[in-house]
């Protein structure tokens, strides 16, 4: 079976309805059943995203991204300044 990337939007809006559902007296399996997603899934995304509104969601997306590319332009100017002061101590 193929995998689905579902989106900050899809996965607030499963969580609501599992909670709705769970509330009408199923079980979180069933729950999770009827939306084709595993508990597993279901725990990962409500530890993730169990509080949040939709444009926290996106929000918190954006900055784990802007993280990320941050990460790697702080790793690769620490590389060149390395390679810099090597050369600059003459032990190429």
């Amino acid at each position: 079976m193929a995998r689905k990337r579902y989106t900050a939007e899809e996965i607030i809006g499963h969580l609501r309805t599992i909670e709705i559902e769970t509330g009408n007296g199923l079980g979180i399996a069933e729950a999770c059943r009827t939306l084709g997603i595993t508990e597993q899934t279901y725990y990962r995304w409500k530890k993730e995203y169990g509080g949040l509104r939709v444009d926290q969601a996106k929000r918190l997306k954006s900055l784990e991204q802007e993280n990320a590319r941050l990460k790697r332009l702080v790793a690769d100017l620490s590389l060149d300044n390395s390679i810099l002061k090597e050369v600059a101590a003459g032990n190429f």
